[in-house]
């Protein structure tokens, strides 16, 4: 989505005493006049972050030549994401080559005014919003958007899934699955203990069973001698061992129609 014509909105400079990953910090004042900055709000813990990267990774590669500049802030939707340790590791698992600013409490989130995961603001040159999106989808906007910043024209990326394609229409899908609040849509076998925003198995053998209607369906999880993150669960999820959290249940789009 552009922002209206007379609308002059710039961009927030990024707030001190932060911790960055991949470079040692940025400050927003020197990055303008070099060239486009795309600030992108994130969480490796997020299926809907996770989808979006390849094409902030591809225009990562594409255009930083030109003068664009990712940045992208680690705003954690679960407890164990204000872990610096459990984010780096995650970065680097991801080989993610921009930089990462941690946003623990979420401070950057509120200067923003963010909405959601991912969140994107594309500044140009001068400072000023150009473009901004919630969400998935908007690639080839986004793109072209991009190019217009930095004054290069170049095929834009193919769409990376039917469902990315523009104007795609998607089949409803089952909403996610937020602990320990909708503990209710869950069948669970055996103890299961509430946390801040978890529910915790009490021994080996515990499961939680659930139904859906999505493209697939994802289990945020942590605890137990599992690296906190999302973990591919077809229905169910089980507890190998007592002490395995689950956060919640994500889900990804059906695919569209032919």
């Amino acid at each position: 989505m552009r922002p209206p014509e007379d609308a002059d909105i710039y961009a927030p400079e990024f707030p001190a005493r932060l911790e960055w990953l991949n470079v040692a910090f940025l400050r927003m004042n020197t990055l303008m006049g070099r060239g486009a900055v795309l600030v992108e709000f994130w969480d490796f813990a997020r299926v809907n972050s996770l989808r979006t990267m390849p094409y902030l990774k591809a225009w990562h590669e594409r255009y930083s030549d030109a003068g664009l500049r990712v940045v992208a802030v680690h705003s954690p939707g679960y407890s164990f994401g204000r872990d610096r340790d459990v984010v780096a590791r995650a970065v680097d698992r991801l080989e993610i080559a921009y930089p990462v600013l941690l946003d623990p409490d979420f401070v950057v989130w509120r200067l923003y005014g963010n909405r959601g995961w991912p969140g994107r603001y594309l500044f140009d040159r001068k400072g000023l919003l150009r473009f901004v999106h919630y969400g998935e989808g908007e690639y080839l906007d986004t793109e072209r958007a991009i190019q217009e910043c930095v004054g290069r024209r170049m095929d834009p990326l193919e769409p990376l899934r039917p469902e990315d394609a523009p104007g795609v229409l998607l089949e409803p899908q089952t909403a996610d699955i937020a602990l320990p609040r909708d503990r209710g849509r869950l069948e669970l076998v055996r103890d299961w203990s509430d946390g801040e925003d978890w529910i915790e198995a009490a021994d080996a053998g515990a499961a939680a069973r659930f139904t859906y209607t999505a493209g697939g369906a994802f289990a945020v999880l942590s605890g137990a001698n599992v690296e906190p993150g999302l973990y591919e669960a077809e229905g169910v999820v089980e507890a190998g061992s007592p002490g395995l959290r689950l956060h919640g249940v994500q889900f990804t789009p059906l695919p569209p129609r032919k």
